[in-house]
This record gives C-alpha cells, sequence and structure tokens, in this order.
C-alpha cells in the first residue's frame, strides 16, 4: 500500500528535519563570519558549537518522554515553534556570553525533534514498514544541511549573516502552520485516513519485539546491552555527523584557502550524498529483512558495515593532501554514516515495548548527543593545540569503529518463546 496519509505525515517530517539541518548547518556556515564579528578563538567556536548540544542532548530525553506522555503532535509543534524562534534569536548575538545562551536554547528547542518524530511513526506505520517511515522523515536532514551552504551564503554575501537567521526562522514558523492544519496525534484521529489504511496501520506483525505487556520499572528497558549497544553506536554516528556539520566548512576554508562562496557550494556535496543514503538507507533494512524474516538481523548488517565503511573514510581523509580526495572521502563517509541511520530507531522498535518507543528512543538519542557537547569542543582544541586537522579526523574514525563494534558484539535477538502445546495446555488445565 504506497498512499496514504501516514506519507503525507512523514513527508511533513521530511520537511521538518530539513528545516532543522539547515538551521543547524546555518551556524556552521557562517562560523568563519561570525567568529570574526564576535573576535572568537577556534576553542571558543568550538564552545558555541557545543553549547547547542548541550541543551539539545538534554531535551532528547525530555521530548521523548513527553511525547509518550502527552502527545507526539503537541510536542512536535511546541519543539519546531521554540527553535525557530532562537534561531532568528541568533542574530542578536553581540558577544560570546550572549551567543552560548542563545545556542543553549535553541539546543533544548531542536532536541525533542527525532524521538518524537521517531514516535509520529511507531504511531502510523506497521512494524514492517517503520525504517523506510523512518528513513524518510530522517531524510530531509542531510538535504537542509546542504541547502543550508547556498542558502546562508548566498544571503551572507548579498546582506549579512545575521539576516539568513532570520528568514530561516520564519521558514520553522511556516512549517508549523502546516503542520498544525496536516497532521495528528495518532492516525486514528485523522479525519482523512480511510478505514481500509487504518487496518493496514493497525496490523500486528510476529516479531522480536517486547510487547506493552511488559510492566517491569522503565530502568529495566533502557539499561539492556542491546539498548545500551545502540545508544553507544548512535554516539559514534552522532560524533562524525557533528564532526562534518560543525567543522567541516572551516576545514575547507583553513585547510585549502577556499573563499565563502566556493566553501559553500563544496559543502553540498557530502550532504546531498547523504541525502540519498538516508532515503535509501531505510528500504534496504526493510528488504533485508523481508528477505530474512530476522529483523535485528537486518538492522545490524546495515548499522555495522556502513559505520566501519564511515570510520575509514573518515580515518583515510586526514592522510589526503588534495581537495579533490578530501571531499570524496568525506563524502563517502557522509553516505556510509547516513545509510545506518534507520537503524538506530529501528532497533529500539524492535525491543521496547510500543508504549516506551519515545523514551527509549529519547535515552537513545540523548546519549548519542552527548556527542555534540563533546565532539565539536574536543575539535577545536585539537586543532588550536596541534594546528592541523588530522587528529581530530583519526579520533572521529576511531569513535565511530568503537560504536559499531559494540552492536556487533552486544545487539542479538533475544530467544524466542516457545508455544506449549494445546494438549499440555488442556492436562495442565
Amino acid at each position: 500500500m504506497a498512499r496514504g496519509i501516514r506519507w503525507l505525515v512523514v513527508f511533513m517530517l521530511f520537511l521538518g528535519g530539513a528545516v532543522s539541518y539547515l538551521d543547524r548547518a546555518a551556524f556552521a556556515i557562517a562560523a568563519p563570519l561570525i567568529a570574526k564579528d564576535l573576535s572568537l578563538s577556534a576553542s571558543q567556536l568550538g564552545l558555541a558549537f557545543s553549547a547547542f548540544f548541550l541543551g539539545y542532548a538534554a531535551f532528547c530525553f525530555v521530548g521523548g518522554w513527553a511525547s509518550d506522555k502527552f502527545g507526539a503532535y503537541r510536542v512536535m509543534t511546541s519543539a519546531m515553534l521554540a527553535w525557530s524562534i532562537f534561531c532568528g534569536l541568533t542574530a542578536a548575538a553581540i558577544s560570546l556570553p550572549v551567543l552560548l545562551v542563545i545556542r543553549l536554547f535553541f539546543g533544548m528547542g531542536e532536541g525533542p525533534f527525532c524521538s518524537t518524530a521517531s514516535k509520529v511513526v511507531s504511531n502510523w506505520f506497521p512494524r514492517r514498514e517503520q525504517a523506510s517511515g523512518v528513513g524518510l522523515a530522517n531524510a530531509g536532514q542531510p538535504l537542509g544541511a546542504a541547502l543550508a551552504g547556498p542558502v546562508v551564503g548566498g544571503l551572507a554575501t548579498l546582506y549579512d549573516w545575521r539576516v539568513s537567521f532570520v528568514v530561516i526562522a520564519c521558514i520553522g514558523l511556516l512549517w508549523v502552520a502546516c503542520w498544525l492544519w496536516l497532521a495528528t496525534d495518532q492516525p486514528s484521529q485523522h479525519k482523512r485516513v480511510s478505514a481500509r489504511e487504518l487496518a493496514h496501520i493497525e496490523q500486528t506483525e510476529d516479531t522480536v519485539a517486547a510487547t506493552d505487556a511488559h510492566d517491569g520499572p522503565q530502568a529495566s528497558t533502557l539499561f539492556t546491552p542491546a539498548i545500551l549497544a545502540t545508544a553507544l553506536a548512535f554516539f559514534g554516528f552522532s560524533y562524525v555527523l557533528y564532526f562534518f556539520l560543525s567543522w567541516f566548512p572551516t576545514y575547507l576554508s583553513s585547510t585549502y584557502h577556499l573563499s565563502l562562496q566556493k566553501m559553500s557550494l563544496l559543502n553540498v556535496i557530502p550532504w546531498i550524498v547523504g541525502f540519498v543514503g538516508l532515503a535509501g538507507g531505510g528500504f534496504l533494512t526493510d528488504y533485508l529483512y523481508r528477505r530474512t524474516g530476522r529483523a535485528l538481523y537486518a538492522r545490524k548488517v546495515v548499522l555495522v558495515s556502513s559505520m566501519t565503511v564511515a570510520a575509514l573514510s573518515v580515518g583515510l581523509a586526514c592522510l589526503a593532501t588534495e581537495l579533490a580526495a578530501a571531499v570524496t572521502l568525506s563524502t563517502l563517509a557522509v553516505f556510509a554514516m547516513y545509510l545506518s541511520t534507520n537503524t538506530y530507531y529501528a532497533i529500539v522498535f524492535d525491543t521496547a515495548p510500543k508504549k516506551r518507543v519515545g523514551t527509549t528512543t529519547g535515552f537513545v538519542h540523548m546519549i548519542a548527543n552527548c556527542a555534540g557537547i563533546v565532539g565539536p569542543a574536543l575539535t577545536g582544541y585539537l586543532v588550536e593545540w596541534t594546528g592541523s586537522f588530522v587528529s581530530a579526523f583519526v579520533v572521529t574514525g576511531l569513535v565511530a569503529f568503537s560504536g559499531a563494534l559494540a552492536v556487533f558484539i552486544f545487539v542479538k535477538a533475544p530467544p524466542r518463546a516457545v508455544p506449549v502445546p494445546a494438549t499440555l495446555s488442556a492436562k495442565s488445565a
């Protein structure tokens, strides 16, 4: 069933993801201009990057918990409204302390997006389509990062870097208006969902996932080896992501002495290719699931192989001496990294009770986005201490590989319950 309101809802998430990364990448594109305007060193710029993720990581968990308790529709509306306002307020930054406060609240507003989006997909899609739904919902993110280069670069060249943040904030507010009009929390609440589509969404399938009958404490879900390993792998994914999202434009400018215009255009390449990887990764994972009938096996194959390729590509990129080689290897790293995106959410769908999907995803996403707190700041200090990006590339590759290794070792399908024969049930009765 290829058509339905659920695909319209996931398209809105696709657009929301594009806006979120347009917001985030805007700061990286404008970073050289902001640093010059506010007289920031590399380490101070790293702190400005990390301030966003301090608020972001905490509210990944808060947003997931709130989507379980109050509904994903309301949380998504509030989050987009908040982060759009603080995106616009970035234009008002006149010093490092002011910038840090704005970035902190900006991150708090954007933090709930991914965990809440996963809750929306869990509500609106049957399990066999959930990896595809997550892949499409998140595919807008690299597209937004790609658009940030020409949009912010163009506006900064024509006007000022501050203007770009006001324009992007207005785009976010427009999305909120469309979301309020087109979406609902549950498919059963939507007037345009047909009875046939509702039956398709609510179908049940034999999976290894926990059931909603699981009434143990929340910690019994969060601190299982599979969830913790997935969180560590997602940390590795996020470390790679935020390394490129935060520092790649500055790396291109400082290492290869590129102009703002050329840097902005080259920065588009990894994110466009990453968009293809993210959009296709969910379909690849669901295809392997349908072929093997083994959900976690399909998730692991895609995650481990993709993040291993990403780690190797990042490690080799630091050895590149030509611009073309550096951009090619970086693009391969971003593509492979994004190919794994859906798997982290899909593993949560497969192992957590549905009523705890939002909270569990929020927990995993919170751990993952601690990489945003550590990574950009550490990269800034490494660059300042060593005078180059080589050590930063090496650390990024090692972190990515560690996460893939954790999933390979610790994510295992729980033993299936053996059904009791009817004759034995009758005798025991």
